[in-house]
C-alpha cells in the first residue's frame, strides 16, 4: 500500500494529539503541527514512533501564510504525498462579553481560526485535488457546537469564527466533489480538555454537564474517532457535511 501523509494542525495536545495517534494507528504518516510547545509535540511523535509509526513535528503558526507554506513544504520533503489534512488549531480568546473584548484578541481569533483554515486548506487542495495532479484525499475541519448556541457572555467571536468554518466546509466540499477531495467538519460540544481553564472557565465541566443529554463531556478520543471515520473509505459518500458530536447538546 502506498504511504499516506496526514497533517494535524494543533496536534500537540487535546483533540489534535488524539487524532495524530489514531491516524497513525490507521496507517497514516503523521505531521504534528504545533505553535509553541515543542515538548508536547515531540511527546506525541515519540508515542507514534514507539509503536512503529512514522511521524514528524513541525512548528508553524497557521495564521501566518509564510509559515503555512513552510509547513507543507516540510511534509512534501519528509513524508511524501499529502492525503489528509485536519484543521484543528484554534484559539478562543479571553472569556467575556463582546462590549468588553479586546480588539486585537478578537482579530487574533479570526486570524487563527479562519485565515489559518484558508491557508492550510489552499495548500492541501493544490496537493490533493485531481485538478492539480493530485490523487485525492480528505480534509476535516474542527467546527464547534457553539455555532448554533452562540456562546453568549463567553466568546461570541469564537462562535462566529466557527460559523465561518461551517460555511467554508460546505462550499469547499461542493467545489472539490468531483476532484477526489472530500471536505467535512466535526462540531464538538464540551470536551474534557484544558482549554476551559486556559481561557478562564476552569469549572465549566462541572457547571455545564447537566446541559448535556448524555450526562458527560466528550473525551478527545470521542472527537478524534469521528474525524478518522470521515477520512476513511467508510465515509466515501460524505462531503460538504458538518457532523455534530456533542452528546445531544
Amino acid at each position: 500500500m502506498s504511504r499516506r501523509a496526514m497533517i494535524v494542525t494543533g496536534g500537540g495536545r487535546g483533540v489534535g494529539a488524539a487524532v495524530c495517534k489514531l491516524g497513525a494507528a490507521a496507517g497514516y504518516d503523521i505531521c504534528v503541527n504545533y505553535l509553541g510547545n515543542t515538548a508536547r509535540a515531540e511527546s506525541v511523535v515519540a508515542e507514534i514512533r514507539d509503536v512503529g509509526g512514522r511521524a514528524i513535528s513541525v512548528q508553524a503558526d497557521v495564521a501566518d501564510r509564510a509559515q503555512v507554506l513552510r509547513l507543507f513544504e516540510r511534509v512534501d520533503d519528509e513524508l511524501g504525498p499529502l492525503t489528509a489534512l485536519v484543521n484543528n488549531a484554534a484559539i478562543a480568546g479571553k472569556i467575556g462579553r463582546l462590549a468588553d473584548a479586546d480588539a486585537q484578541m478578537m482579530s487574533d481569533v479570526v486570524d487563527a481560526n479562519v485565515k489559518g483554515l484558508f491557508w492550510c486548506s489552499q495548500e492541501a487542495v493544490k496537493r490533493m485535488s485531481t485538478r492539480y495532479g493530485g490523487s485525492g484525499g480528505g480534509i476535516v475541519n474542527l467546527s464547534s457546537g457553539s455555532v448554533s448556541l452562540g456562546s453568549p457572555g463567553e466568546y461570541v467571536w469564537y462562535a462566529a469564527s466557527k460559523g465561518a468554518v461551517d460555511s467554508f466546509t460546505i462550499g469547499l466540499g461542493k467545489e472539490l466533489a468531483r476532484e477526489g477531495v472530500r471536505v467535512n467538519a466535526v462540531a464538538p460540544g464540551i470536551i474534557d480538555t484544558e482549554m476551559h481553564e486556559t481561557y478562564g472557565l476552569p469549572d465549566r465541566l462541572e457547571r455545564d454537564v447537566e446541559s448535556i443529554p448524555m450526562g458527560r463531556a466528550a473525551t478527545p478520543e470521542d472527537i478524534a474517532k469521528s474525524i478518522i471515520w470521515l477520512l476513511s473509505d467508510d465515509a466515501a459518500y460524505t462531503t460538504a457535511t458538518v457532523v455534530r458530536v456533542a452528546g445531544g447538546r
